[in-house]
């Protein structure tokens, strides 16, 4: 970024779709006490923290899906760089568990990419002066779903890894849409015999349907989408 004024808060908005990164920065331009510039990539983000010598932003608007470094990881990364930096992340998407993957990264806060500009402007300088831009309750309620995910992500993946190798072929061949007599001519099993693997990892998985034990094996990797056991 170029010389500035001093008392000027230097904002970086970063996202892939130039349209919006150029309309935001367009918007805010107008704002006095503001240097608005923008970038196409959390790579780019991330080399504009380190490269101190040209003057690290002091605030950055964020988007959180982007090829490559995405926002939630070029956080982290800014956020271990300089925490002085200020990252405010937007996104298209009201979702809980990515505001509190966001304020763990490190983000001062989570903002809609629709929100009003003078809320948006509003949160750049609360997050420049150190303000928190969400509640404590909110924080707090945000933490403990996502808390509470994690659980459930960690049980699902101890039950997935206790099926047999039989019964993860079985899914397996289940998942490219092959019935169980077809599955039972491919394994050179009974169709008894598949019935009994497809119960038993219907058992194990916690679930009532071939579907949820196929969508759970997917999820968590034990089953190839694409047709190749994982």
């Amino acid at each position: 970024m170029q010389t500035r004024d001093e008392d000027e808060i230097r904002v970086l908005v970063v996202d892939d779709h130039k349209a919006v990164a150029e309309a935001i920065c367009g918007a805010m331009s107008s704002e006095a006490g503001l240097d608005v510039r923008a970038a196409w990539s959390g790579e780019e983000a991330v080399e504009a923290v380190e490269a101190v010598a040209d003057g690290s932003p002091d605030v950055i608007l964020m988007d959180v899906t982007m090829p490559g470094i995405g926002g939630l990881e070029a956080t982290r990364r800014i956020h271990s760089a300089d925490p002085e930096v200020k990252v405010i992340m937007l996104s298209a998407h009201d979702d809980d568990l990515l505001k509190a993957r966001a304020l763990e990264a490190g983000a001062s806060g989570y903002l809609s990419k629709i929100s009003p500009m003078d809320q948006l402007v509003d949160a750049v300088k609360r997050a420049h002066n150190g303000q928190p831009l969400h509640e404590q309750e909110e924080v707090d309620r945000l933490q403990r779903r996502l808390r509470r995910r994690r659980s459930l992500e960690e049980s699902e993946r101890e039950r997935v890894g206790r099926l047999s190798g039989r019964e993860t072929e079985v899914l397996q061949l289940t998942a490219e849409g092959l019935e169980s007599q077809a599955i039972a001519e491919r394994l050179g099993i009974s169709h008894a015999t598949v019935r009994t693997h497809m119960a038993n990892a219907l058992t194990k998985l916690g679930v009532h349907s071939k579907t949820e034990a196929v969508v759970l094996a997917i999820r968590h990797g034990k089953v190839a989408a694409d047709g190749s056991l994982a």
